[in-house]
């Protein structure tokens, strides 16, 4: 028999919910055990919303630890995870196996429990990114969606599908409030995009080009190319993901300064406000580009870009001389959530072959800044980045020229990046699937498959009064395949992740 927790009576004089609410999210304890018995329980009710939450404790200063208290206050205590504790992918395979040797028994809960279940993460956006791949890498045949609390400094994912920038609070009342949001959301699809990156072995010395602790987490070494693999003997090859973006430029070393900052200086991070106000103090040296940023590292002077916007067929993509920053872009929402690509109107969709931005397409927007004085239209309405394409595939290929180095970033994780003086460095990125993420009525995002998104041309668009050319041939959204899903290992010190 499920027990509820003993603050239900208490709470029902104190707020707008009774324990008939509560009963909404909670999952019944057998289900919950370690090792699902045989035999199928008497349960009094079937939850409407199901969840399991998963709480970065580290996240957000003091926040995540309070969070977490609150949520096992709230909910049957088993229901809710530190990620601090036991890792995502552990939580999930021993959950959806007990569901299964429930069902093979004949326990009718165990299957609604399955259909209904959702899932919470609190942290940052790589906290939140972690928990995409470990749901992508389960493979199920139905992924349970995922609502997401801004903990962390950037918090795009959350904010790009109405969750809010900054943490709605840790008391009983934020966390009730979040939960009726939960409950009222709706599903909405999201890509996942499949991040490669190739380089020479070094002749001698140490084969990682990168130091392990440089690597964001979402970006994992695998082992030498074997000879069989024509063209890629002796090389070394680098597996990840993403969610929001891809970035690189001084965006990214603004970025790194911030995290290395934070890695020297952790006792100076435990407030959310103060983080972003830092960030903000480091990210104004952008402003002053050419002294921190020469020319000689800007993208065109060590890159050469490819594109693919229809299967089979590569362009090469020209970038400007003066860009200094790129961002491939999957979500609405970049550095605190501003939108990079704006709201182009018909006529320059029409001019430059593209298509309305969403985030179930199959499609990357790829933009371009110059320096944070470019960067500040984004202020404006209709202000957006320098427009370079939209692309199913990327190839970048990197070479030293007059840069040692570059910096690059993967949704809010940054790293530097060698460049070898006679070898070139060759990033792919190419669509892998989907995950089923929860919205609020505040969403940004937008969904090629949801008729209840906002039109494609809204009122602050550049221009009005648009054809709505919705439908497109199935070419335009072909999927491709890619490695599996990446993951953080168990020795990762999650205590960096945001």
């Amino acid at each position: 028999m499920c027990s509820y927790p003993k603050q239900f009576e208490a709470m029902a004089t104190n707020f707008p919910f009774d324990s008939e609410f509560f009963k909404n999210f909670l999952i019944p304890d057998y289900i919950l055990r370690p090792e699902a018995e045989a035999k199928v329980e008497s349960v009094p009710y079937v939850p409407n919303c199901p969840v399991l939450v998963f709480i970065n404790s580290r996240s957000g200063g003091q926040l995540g630890g309070s969070l977490l208290s609150t949520y096992r206050s709230l909910l049957n205590e088993k229901q809710v995870f530190d990620l601090g504790e036991e890792a995502p992918d552990v939580v999930l395979r021993r959950f959806f196996l007990n569901l299964e040797k429930l069902k093979l028994n004949g326990d009718e809960i165990a299957v609604e429990i399955q259909k209904r279940l959702r899932l919470i993460v609190a942290g940052g956006d790589g906290t939140a990114g972690w928990l995409l791949g470990v749901v992508c890498d389960l493979k199920l045949s139905y992924s349970p969606p995922i609502a997401t609390v801004p903990l962390g400094t950037g918090n795009n994912l959350p904010f790009a599908f109405g969750w809010g920038k900054r943490n709605p609070g840790t008391d009983l009342n934020a966390v009730i409030s979040f939960l009726d949001q939960v409950l009222k959301a709706k599903e909405m699809k999201i890509d996942n995009w499949h991040i490669l990156m190739r380089m020479r072995a070094p002749a001698e010395g140490s084969c990682d080009p990168i130091a392990p602790l440089e690597l964001p987490h979402s970006l994992h070494a695998f082992h030498r190319v074997t000879e069989g693999d024509e063209h890629k003997e002796g090389c070394l090859t680098f597996r990840g993901g993403f969610w929001n973006y891809f970035s690189m430029g001084m965006d990214a070393q603004v970025s790194y300064a911030f995290h290395s900052e934070r890695k020297m200086h952790p006792e100076k991070f435990k407030n959310q406000l103060v983080n972003q106000s830092t960030y903000a103090k480091i990210g104004s040296t952008w402003f002053f580009a050419p002294l921190f940023h020469p020319s000689s590292m800007n993208i065109s002077q060590i890159a050469k870009v490819e594109i693919m916007k229809h299967h089979g067929d590569w362009q090469t993509l020209p970038i400007p001389p003066g860009i200094r920053s790129i961002v491939c872009l999957n979500l609405p929402s970049f550095s605190g959530g501003f939108n990079p690509w704006g709201k182009p109107n018909c006529r320059r969709q029409r001019d430059r072959d593209f298509t309305p931005p969403y985030v179930d397409d199959g499609l990357l927007e790829v933009v371009g800044f110059r320096d944070a004085w470019h960067g500040l239209v984004l202020l404006a309405p209709s202000g957006h980045g320098t427009r370079l394409a939209q692309a199913h595939r990327i190839r970048f290929e990197f070479q030293k020229g007059k840069a040692d180095h570059t910096f690059m970033r993967i949704d809010g994780e940054p790293w530097k990046q060698p460049l070898p003086a006679k070898e070139s460095v060759m990033v792919e990125i190419s669509h892998l699937g989907q995950v089923n993420m929860l919205a609020t009525h505040s969403c940004i995002s937008r969904s090629v498959n949801d008729p209840s998104t906002p039109s494609r041309i809204d009122e602050d668009s550049e221009e009005e009064d648009c054809e709505d050319d919705s439908t497109k041939g199935g070419e335009e959204f072909r999927k491709f395949g890619a490695a599996a899903t990446f993951k953080i290992p168990d020795e990762v010190d999650i205590s960096q992740l945001s």
